[in-house]
This record gives structure tokens, sequence and C-alpha cells, in this order.
């Protein structure tokens, strides 16, 4: 069956086990309702033709024609309808805050200012104080999740989860929060309940995320969010690069792009994120970050940036298809119907190089290295919120952080309203991606397809819109740039331990060669070489580091696969993750960051092969 308006996969409307007065109080309190049965239905779960999504206008953005499934109360102001967590007993602010800092002179005038009033509320978190100075520490990000996990709601378990160690020692902490009998990875997979994964601050100048993510933390432990954990697992790390937010600096402590490096691991925060993935399997991941507002832009372009908030969800090659339609369809219509309703802009994730003479936008880009790609291609919904606020401080805070809340909320009602359908889903993705070992295509690498956009930004002098038209590259739409035949699976050197390491991280599954023996594989023949950095739509990766930039061709023939030495199948649901790691000829590859030490590590296997394989413990 084709139909799509068939009633066969439509997703059940959101109810509460507490009754009508129950479900409006939610709503009021700003869990922006998204009734599944407003929204479009996925066809069947089969292959269908049917083309992308177009993109949409600048325009269109800001005035969605409906907003469906979004319920307000009678006579409600706009900004009313989001809770106001405020400090309760065993929830205050631990410690005396620090002294506040005198603050930053805004770097635009009133006129701009005022195109961003405060919301109708007062988000309450330790580093939202009035008179604060500073954003919440990591003692008392730490101190708030461990008061949340001492009283979880009734019928629920909760605990803070620690994944890792940051480089300077910091503690690495999720919070998680199911209705499971535990909260081992085990027992929460054993409740067929989609697990949404929240990660804040992986960028340490970005503080709004993380401050949200306490304030929905709270609202899901002891407040109005609690009734969603009847149907979905929520897993939050509210700051995933403590050194960075100490510090007030993007990178980690050793000068690296954390969210550059999900599928490289090179830091142990990168590291910790993929452990926790692979273990708890989230169906959806929410990566909350921040933009610039003014710096280049203003430079550029002479104008400052708009929006309130900028969405996007994975584009990089080889995704299911189904994944970025249930991103668009499920999550960002949606999305932005409750950013609307809270009369707040959004438009989709772009940026723009450092070089002032590169006039070019561009949507988040296409390589698999940040955690927006990496995760869809774990085949989980990857959505990435930015809202304004790199480099203007403490400024319109309370309104960066409603727009962040209004966002999380309406991501884990869609998740709690489309639980069945993310349950039919993943194992469908799952069977598709792996039936293509062998025979299907493989984009090894592809680019963005440039257009004009109309972009709508603000006049510095008035603070009115100003309308561009940008040369804009679009992600949306991907530009094949080499394309291969999918191998059965890739052979890995004995000594490619390294690497082996880093996909047995990322979830991949990797076998022992257990005896000798002869396999069919292309080996690569390199043709020229260079070196360089990795790149991407800013510029140059921050703390890459040099990269081997190799041209290779395929030669086929039988070669020896001696005992231990690895097998990585694609016969798998994570092959795409394989692929994006084991091509040598590509920017991310481990053979251009050196997790390969030779083309000689690595060959693609052309047939199935009859290997002794033994499970790596």
């Amino acid at each position: 069956m084709n139909n799509e308006n068939s009633t066969a996969h439509r997703p059940p409307c959101l109810t509460s086990a507490a009754g009508p007065s129950r479900l409006l109080a939610v709503v009021a309190a700003g869990a922006m309702l998204l009734a599944g049965c407003s929204s479009t239905p996925l066809p069947p779960w089969r292959p269908s033709s049917s083309p992308a999504t177009p993109p949409i206008t600048s325009s269109q953005a800001a005035s969605p024609s409906s907003a469906p499934g979004v319920l307000l109360p009678p006579q409600a102001p706009v900004g009313s309808a989001v809770a106001v967590p405020v400090p309760t007993p065993g929830m205050a602010p631990p410690g005396a805050a620090p002294a506040p800092a005198a603050p930053a002179a805004p770097p635009y005038n009133e006129a701009v200012a005022a195109r961003f009033p405060d919301p109708a509320i007062a988000y309450s978190t330790p580093g939202l104080q009035p008179g604060r100075g500073s954003f919440s520490s990591n003692e008392e990000v730490s101190d708030w999740l461990r008061q949340l996990a001492a009283s979880p709601p009734a019928g629920a378990a909760a605990t803070v989860l620690p994944i890792g160690s940051s480089q300077q020692g910091k503690p690495l902490e999720a919070l998680v929060l199911t209705k499971a009998s535990a909260t081992d990875p085990a027992a929460v997979l054993a409740t067929s309940r989609p697990t949404v994964l929240l990660v804040g601050q992986q960028h340490g100048n970005e503080p709004a995320g993380s401050e949200a993510l306490l304030v929905v933390a709270r609202e899901l432990a002891q407040g109005l969010l609690t009734p969603l954990l009847d149907r979905i697992n929520v897993i939050i790390v509210p700051r995933a690069n403590p050194d960075g937010a100490a510090a007030n600096s993007r990178v980690t402590a050793n000068g690296i792009d954390m969210n550059r490096d999900h599928l490289l691991l090179q830091t142990p925060e990168a590291r910790a994120l993929a452990r926790l993935g692979r273990d708890y399997k989230p169906a959806v991941v929410l990566d909350a970050h921040e933009y610039t507002v003014v710096g280049r832009y203003l430079e550029k372009f002479g104008s400052i940036q708009k929006f309130d908030a900028m969405f996007q969800y994975a584009t990089t090659p080889n995704l299911p298809e189904f994944l970025p339609r249930a991103a668009e369809e499920w999550y960002r219509r949606p999305l932005r119907a409750a950013w609307k309703t809270q009369a707040l802009t959004d438009e989709w994730y772009y940026t723009t190089s450092t070089d002032l003479a590169d006039k070019r936008i561009s949507m988040g880009g296409v390589q698999p290295d940040t955690g927006r790609n990496v995760n869809g291609l774990k085949n989980a919904v990857s959505l990435l919120i930015e809202t304004r606020g790199v480099g203007i401080g403490r400024l319109h805070i309370q309104r960066r952080v409603h727009t962040q809340v209004t966002a999380m909320v309406s991501v884990l009602q869609t998740t709690a309203s489309h639980a069945e359908d993310l349950n039919k889903l993943h194992p469908y993705m799952d069977k598709e991606i792996a039936s293509k070992a062998c025979s299907a295509e493989a984009v090894v690498e592809a680019g963005q397809t440039p257009a004009q956009y109309q972009l709508a930004m603000l006049d510095p002098a008035t603070g009115a819109d100003r309308v561009l038209t940008v040369d804009w590259n679009s992600s949306l739409s991907l530009e094949k740039l080499k394309v291969r035949v999918r191998p059965c699976g890739y052979w890995l050197s004995a000594a490619s331990t390294a690497a082996v390491e880093r996909l047995q991280l990322l979830g991949v599954q990797v076998q022992r060669v257990g005896e000798s023996s002869s396999i069919l594989a292309d080996v690569y023949r390199e043709t020229s070489r260079t070196t360089g950095v990795r790149e991407d739509v800013r510029g140059s990766v921050a703390g890459g580091g040099d990269i081997i930039k190799a041209e290779v061709d395929l030669v086929r023939g039988v070669i020896d696969a001696p005992m231990g030495s690895f097998y990585v199948s694609l016969n798998q649901p994570l092959a795409n993750l394989a692929l994006a790691a084991l091509e040598p000829d590509t920017q991310n590859s481990y053979f251009a960051n050196h997790l390969l030490d030779s083309l000689q590590s690595s060959a693609r296997v052309m047939s199935e092969p009859a290997l002794k394989l033994e499970s790596l413990d």
C-alpha cells in the first residue's frame, strides 16, 4: 500500500493520563502540544520516488500559514505560555552567586535591541539569577542535576550518569530520566520507548542551550513535562564542553572544535558522547548551539543577524531516505509553528566563512563530522537548534533561553506523539541500510548546491528588516562529487587498532579474522598526494591538524586476510558510518587523519567473504 493519506501510519494524538485539565496545564505552561493527528504522516515504510521537500524562503520562515496542533489558553498573551521555573526547597542554586560583572556594551543600538524584547516570563537557573554576571558554573550544573536525580517523579527512575572527564579533569555528566525499571542501557532499551538525547554547549561560548536544558531537566523531573516520560526516555547532557564553558571558549582545552570531532573522536568529550549514543541508541538527538550575531556579518553585508532561531537536520550523503523526511514533517514544521506562537522568528541554519571577501552564505555543512550529521548516520532524527548569542554576552539571555526551551519542549512533545511511528521507522531503516551491502551506490563525497536566496537581516541603523539577495549554498540537495559501488565490507590490517577502537565507540560492529584466508577486494592505488587541513563552510577546522589529501584508483584482485586482521561488514545498520570513516580519499577519513597508517591498511571487500570471524570483546 502506498497511500499517503492512509490512516494506518498516522500518529496517534497525544493524550494525558491525568485527564484534560492536566493536559491544559501542560500546554498553558509552555509544553507546546503538537497533536500528532494534525501533522503530515510519512508514507508506508518502503522506498518512495517522491522529491525531497523544497527549501522554504526567508519570508515563509517568518510567516508560516498555520500553526496546527499548537494550543494556548484563551486570551493568553504571547510569551505567557511557558513555565517559570522558580527555585524551590532542594532546588535553590547552590552557594552564593558570583559578584555581578559590569555588562558589556551592546554591539548594536537600541533600535536593533528593540526587535528582541524579553519574553513575558523569567526563567530561573543559577546562571539566570538577577544581577548575575556569569552563567551557571560547572559545579552548579552538576549540583542541579544531582538534586533532580535525588527526587525522581513517581514511578520513574533518574540518575546522573558519569560519562567521562574533560581534558582538564572536569566531570562529563548526563541526566537519565525514564520510567524503565532502572537507568542502565539494557533497562532503558527494554521499555521500547524512543529515547531523546538533548546536548548543550559543545561550544563553550554558547550558553543559552545549557541554561535551557537545566530548565527542561527540572520540568521533566519535577514539573509540567513529567507526563512525557510515559511515552519517551530522556537523556540530558547540559554541558558537553565544560572546559570551554569555564574559559568562554568555542573549542576544547586542546583547541579542537569538538563539534567537528564526532567521526574522528580525538577528544575525550566527543568520545564520551559517542559511548552514550552507542549504549542508549537515541532515536532523536537535539544539539543546542548559538550563532554569531554581528562580527563578520556586519563587515560583509552591512547588516545584523535577525532570527531568534536557526534550525537544520542531518544533511550528509547516504542518509536513509525517510530520515530527512521525518525530520522535516514530524519535527521542523510543528517546531516552526511553536516558535511563531511565541512571536519568535526562525530560518534555516546558515553561516559564512571568515574570509571577508567571500560573500557566500552556506547552510550547515554536509561533511560527516558534526554531531548533527554523525547522529544522522547512526539513523537518529538529528536536529540542530541555534539561537542568536555569540558575541553579545548576556544580552537578551531570557529570550534566547525561551527560544531554546520552546524548541526542546516541541521536540519532546513531538517524539511522544510519534513514539509508535519512530518504533516502526528505525527497524525499517536498519534493515534497508544493511540490505545495500555489495550492490548499491555509495556516495563517497558530496557538496552543497549553489543557488540564490532572499535572506532577511536587520539594518544596523534603524533595526528594520533588510532583505538581501545572497549566493546561497544549499545542503538540502547534495551534489554527488565521488560515487562508488558499495562494497560488502572493509578489511583492516591487524595494526589498525586505533581505527577499530573508534569504529567500536561509534557502535559499528567490527570482527576479527580467526583464520587466515583469501578474499576478493579492491585495493587503493595512490595516484597523487598533498597535505592540507580539514575545512568546513566557515574555513579551516579548529585543531584539525594536517591531513593527507590523496587521490586513488581501485585495483581489483585477491588479497590475503591474515589471522588477527579485522573485517567490517556493511551488512549492518551503521554501515554508512563505516563508509564515511574508511574511504581514504576524503578529508574526514581515518586514513587522511592518520588513524590508518597507510593505504595498504584497508581494502574494499567486493564479494561476501568466506572468513572465520570472531567477535571482539
